[in-house]
């Protein structure tokens, strides 16, 4: 009985050893493997602009960090990723810091059949949201689907 229950205690501890190495992901893993580092836009043939759209860069920065690049045309800014986690239904859960804009945001991305994917939450530390169960909060209008530039 001594046995089984040393043999059990050991499974199980290699077993929490496992999920905890497992989950001890870096930030530049999670989003490596889900498929997020590179460039994402409404249309990669046009230039960016504020208006017609604006590309998106997720790259991994020297050191492993993951840097979040808004391009508009006219302004550009970098903001750091400060988390990564995928939900059980593949939902990538980013939190990035933008010190311009003095706030932690906090948003959800899916992959969606085609390829693309959809922002389905955008939300600052108080949560309040910009996009909600895949719509803009403002006009009830889903979130556009962005496509992976070359």
């Amino acid at each position: 009985m001594k046995r089984l229950l040393a043999g059990l205690a050991l499974a199980l501890a290699f077993s929490l050893t496992l999920a905890r190495d497992a989950s001890a992901e870096t930030v530049a893993q999670t989003a490596s493997k889900w498929g997020l580092i590179g460039s994402w836009a409404l249309d990669c043939s046009l230039a960016p602009d504020k208006g017609k759209g604006a590309v998106l860069a997720y790259e991994v920065a020297p050191g492993g960090r993951v840097v979040h690049r808004r391009n508009f045309g006219d302004v550009k800014d970098e903001n750091q990723v400060v988390g990564a986690a995928v939900s059980s239904n593949g939902m990538l859960n980013l939190r990035v810091s933008f010190p311009g804009l003095k706030e932690t945001r906090e948003y959800g991305m899916m992959k969606q059949p085609d390829g693309t994917i959809r922002a389905m939450y955008n939300r600052n530390a108080k949560e309040e949201y910009t996009i909600k169960d895949g719509n803009f909060t403002s006009n009830g209008n889903p979130s556009p689907a962005q496509h992976k530039c070359k």
